[in-house]
């Protein structure tokens, strides 16, 4: 590392041989390809790999943010992103209580508000944590910088003594220590400033990465298929992801939860149909479109195989869609690697019982 790959992109880290390694592991995939049988309980079983990687938080667009405190101590962070159900409140407040040491409880959140918030590129991508989020870090640490001369000015010493930890401002040496709240409320006191200081509390920044992050994941997937109908189930399905630090793993292990759940949908039953003769959309509702509930999902081990970037203070490559690019192939790669145990030809998605079934009952000429 760094690697060019052929087509002129270049990776800046990863372990992509430890995180298949993971993943292997995680299903145990030399235990299942002894121990299971092909045919077992009369079902074709079947075992897909996927190996993805995917560009992330591209730099053609920067992100902004703004930490902005108010005359009575309390803060505000606002950002151009937009949330769809990322949990991008919870992310951005740890980055501020990481950065600051304010308790995010009592932070206030703002994105995507044209009327308040500068501008922003929006949440696409995989873009928000890298971008966004880093936007929010340097935000945080104009914060400090700020408050360093105010806090210096307030103990009589000069900024370049000046210590902050945990949310509170110190003199190098001695123990004392206004925390942020009072060195804010101080910035809107014109007498309690340094001369010629310009009151108020609050900073911006805007963030664009120097290149293109690359998260990359290794997805293993077991499945099951009944020959009389050929229906397929998802019986097991372990991605050991890296989406390099996770500011929030519980949120992130949830986004590729969700990620698999889509690919799943895609790979197994999603599919737009059009009438061959008129063209009218004959899939133009959830009565015809088919979409995936949870009793078609499998029991997902997500486990981490983290290399933080060095793109960006974060070391945060992006996860957005991590667990919908390794899904797709790591079923589909499954179910063919099952049909082929029985002799039949592979299939493209979507997989379903109306192609797995014939796709069998050509192929007994062959077997019998």
């Amino acid at each position: 590392m760094p690697y060019h790959n052929p087509f002129g992109a270049t990776y800046d880290c990863g372990e992509f041989a430890r995180g298949l390694d993971t993943a292997l592991q995680g299903i145990d995939y030399a235990g299942s390809r002894r121990a299971v049988p092909k045919i077992a309980r009369g079902r074709l079983r079947g075992i897909g790999i996927a190996n993805a990687i995917e560009r992330a938080a591209s730099p053609a667009q920067p992100e902004f943010a703004e930490i902005r405190f108010n005359p009575s101590g309390s803060a505000m962070v606002l950002v151009g992103t937009k949330a769809q159900g990322q949990g991008h409140e919870t992310l951005y407040k740890q980055i501020a209580h990481e950065r600051l040491g304010i308790d995010p409880s009592e932070l206030q959140f703002i994105d995507g508000d044209t009327d308040r918030v500068a501008f922003g590129m929006g949440t696409n991508g995989s873009r928000s944590t890298v971008v966004g989020g880093t936007a929010v870090w340097n935000a945080a640490g104009r914060i400090i910088e700020k408050g360093k001369k105010i806090a210096g000015h307030l103990l009589r010493a000069s900024a370049d003594d000046i210590e902050f930890e945990a949310g509170k401002f110190t003199v190098a040496g001695t123990d004392r220590s206004p925390d942020l709240e009072e060195v804010a409320r101080a910035a809107f006191v014109p007498a309690r400033l340094p001369p010629g200081f310009e009151p108020g509390f609050y900073e911006t920044a805007t963030f664009a990465p120097p290149s293109d992050t690359w998260p990359n994941g290794s997805h293993v997937c077991e499945v099951e298929i009944v020959p009389g109908t050929g229906q397929v189930q998802v019986v097991g399905y372990v991605v050991a992801d890296d989406v390099g630090t996770m500011i929030n793993p519980i949120g992130v292990k949830g986004q590729i939860h969700g990620g698999v759940a889509q690919g799943l949908g895609q790979a197994l039953m999603e599919q737009v149909v059009y009438d061959r003769e008129s063209g009218q959309l004959l899939s133009g509702s959830f009565m015809d479109y088919a979409m995936p509930r949870a009793d078609d999902m499998p029991s997902i081990k997500v486990q981490n195989n983290a290399v933080p970037t060095k793109l960006n203070p974060l070391g945060a490559k992006g996860a957005g869609e991590a667990g919908t690019v390794g899904a797709i192939p790591a079923v589909i790669n499954a179910i063919n690697d099952a049909l082929a145990s029985a002799g039949a030809a592979a299939i493209e998605m979507p997989a379903t019982s109306e192609k797995v079934w014939p796709a069998l009952r050509a192929a007994k000429p062959k077997t019998a």
